[in-house]
């Protein structure tokens, strides 16, 4: 699919969704979610190094411009991303911000 055989929704949807991508306490968050992992709020918390009313900042402003979805299970709510290419859009910024 080109850029041009999307409609002005798809396109003000993928803007949003890299607006709220472009953070790094995000884009950390991202990496840590690849390959189908689910973490809590406890665990992303832990791992950044954070606090977790941050944490869960991060996670709202990402989970509301659909990024990431979250599952409840018991007393935790796992996250995970909602669409397994999004680790491709880290992973391609990765690669042109390395220098050679």
């Amino acid at each position: 699919m080109k850029i041009k055989d999307l409609t002005i929704e798809q396109l003000e949807d993928a803007a949003n969704m890299l607006k709220a991508i472009a953070h790094p306490m995000r884009i950390a968050i991202l990496n840590y979610l690849e390959d189908g992992k689910k973490l809590t709020v406890t665990e992303i918390h832990e791992l950044l190094g954070i606090e977790q009313s941050t944490t869960s900042h991060h996670l709202g402003i990402l989970k509301d411009k659909g990024v990431l979805c979250s599952k409840r299970e018991g007393k935790n709510t796992y996250y995970s991303l909602k669409h397994s290419n999004l680790s491709n859009i880290v992973n391609c910024v990765s690669k042109c911000t390395t220098t050679d």
